[in-house]
């Protein structure tokens, strides 16, 4: 199985953030598995750099299925298998322009090679041109129930963002944006444990005990915002890509993607807080 350099981001990203976090330490037990001799001490490299070596040596081999099948065994995701599909369906979107797919069968992972590329559509697809058009009179942030505290802090970031806006620099745009998310997201779910701990997508550890939040990724906590209606489906869906925006803070990312964002990406993460922001304030209302 060869794969194309963005199948190997997402797959890296699975491995070292959204499966689960994984320290340096921890990366060089999961490739030792496989077969490498490496030790964890001084000189070691930042993990992003080191999974990615990694991955790009065994793209090809035996290896890699054996790389894929470690990440998703399910005995790992045992109390939470949702999540396990869900990762493997998110996974698969990327594995469809190299004509591969993961297909699970109770404990089970094997590989299914496509004849062709096959991307699967909704017929309920948000087109972005239609979240962008949306308007607010105002951006409720005094409604949503967050603490005061950090309402003045995001209140000062929403000024930066424009003054960012105004002066073309969609990066800080974006990395203002998403941390912005990620903080009222946590305030959101510190008000309203209950729900968030109980979701079907609350990330769990291996003994199946939910995670703290201070553990949880912007990822768990935007599937988790969805899952228990603070947010609908299309601030989940651009929400995701404002995520995934956000990791250009790290100048390899964003030189190992060779994406440069502009103005209009920009625009859009602007527009997921403000939605965001505005979905949460009718559901804690």
């Amino acid at each position: 199985m060869i794969l194309d350099n963005k199948t190997l981001e997402q797959l890296r990203l699975l491995i070292n953030e959204e499966t689960e976090y994984r320290s340096g330490k921890m990366l060089v037990k999961f490739f030792n598995d496989l077969g490498f001799n490496d030790s964890y001490g001084q000189g070691f490299p930042s993990r992003w750099v080191f999974t990615d070596e990694k991955l790009i040596i065994i793209n090809g081999k035996p290896e890699l299925d054996k790389c894929i099948k470690k990440l998703f065994d399910p005995r790992n995701f045992i109390g939470r298998f949702n999540e396990l599909d869900r990762f493997i369906e998110k996974f698969n979107q990327y594995l469809a322009f190299d004509k591969w797919k993961i297909i699970r069968k109770d404990a089970e992972i094997t590989f299914q090679r496509l004849e062709k590329i096959t991307i699967e559509t909704h017929s309920q697809d948000i087109k972005i041109d239609d979240f962008l058009a949306k308007e607010f009179d105002e951006i409720p942030l005094d409604k949503i129930g967050i603490d005061a505290s950090i309402v003045d802090i995001i209140r000062l970031r929403f000024e930066e963002i424009r003054n960012c806006l105004n002066s073309n620099a969609p990066l800080s745009v974006i990395f203002l944006s998403g941390s912005s998310l990620e903080g009222i997201l946590l305030g959101v779910a510190l008000n309203f444990p209950k729900e968030f701990n109980q979701s079907r997508c609350s990330p769990k550890q291996q003994d199946g005990k939910v995670k703290q939040f201070p553990e949880w990724s912007l990822s768990n906590f935007i599937d988790v915002a969805h899952d228990v209606g603070f947010i609908m489906e299309d601030v989940k869906k651009f929400s995701h890509s404002l995520r995934d925006f956000r990791n250009y803070i790290h100048p390899y990312e964003q030189f190992s993607s060779k994406f440069n964002p502009d103005i209009n990406t920009a625009n859009i993460s602007w527009q997921v807080l403000k939605t965001a922001i505005y979905q949460i304030s009718k559901k804690t209302k």
